[in-house]
């Protein structure tokens, strides 16, 4: 996702410029058009950037929302749980080719649940985070997240801790493993690459 000046923003503005990337390429799978390696391409995008937005909330937002908020505990547990169901159909839909009937049945069912979880952070959390929490707390919670996001992995890991200390401690491990199996592979895994290597 893009690198915006992190200085007058804060986590919330972060994370819903994320959510609006994400639903953009959400639209463009849903209308079925192009070729079956661009359909690819942008899947592994979805995936790698949902990836990447969900080990950063689980590092940074979501311990903040426990703390902060009265019901914090309950609050994140259920967007983690989110978390999990969406990285059991994304490594489910990594393995299916956009030609099987499959692919377009997984891709709905991650669209739904992402729907779904965006709607209840945008329309929960999120504001009750800005409420709870001093704005530069919010603001540095932003370049935290951003630094995660760089060096989170870009595949899911459904077995893969999602809690403080684990997760930071095993998340950039494999998001090194990704990016060097990405490269490899040649994977296209942000909007920046998709552009410059249109297929």
């Amino acid at each position: 996702m893009t690198s915006p000046s992190y200085a007058d923003q804060d986590v919330v503005d972060v994370l819903t410029a994320d959510h609006r990337e994400i639903e953009a390429l959400f639209v463009e799978l849903e209308s079925r058009q192009g070729t079956p390696e661009h359909r690819r391409q942008l899947a592994d995008v979805v995936i790698a950037e949902l990836v990447r937005h969900a080990v950063a909330e689980e590092m940074y937002v979501y311990p903040a929302a426990r703390k902060a908020l009265p019901d914090g505990r309950k609050v994140a547990e259920h967007e983690i749980s989110e978390h999990s169901d969406a990285e059991r159909t994304m490594k489910d839909l990594e393995g299916v080719d956009p030609s099987d009937p499959r692919f377009d049945e997984l891709l709905g069912h991650l669209t739904s649940t992402i729907r779904h979880h965006v709607q209840d952070e945008e329309g929960d959390l999120f504001p009750r985070l800005r409420a709870a929490v001093a704005r530069e707390e919010l603001v540095e919670l932003a370049g935290k997240v951003a630094t995660a996001k760089k060096a989170a992995p870009t595949r899911p890991h459904p077995a893969a801790p999602d809690h403080p200390p684990a997760n930071k401690l095993l998340g950039p491990g494999a998001g090194l493993v990704d990016r060097m199996r990405d490269a490899l592979t040649g994977r296209t895994t942000s909007m920046a690459e998709l552009r410059e290597h249109p297929r």
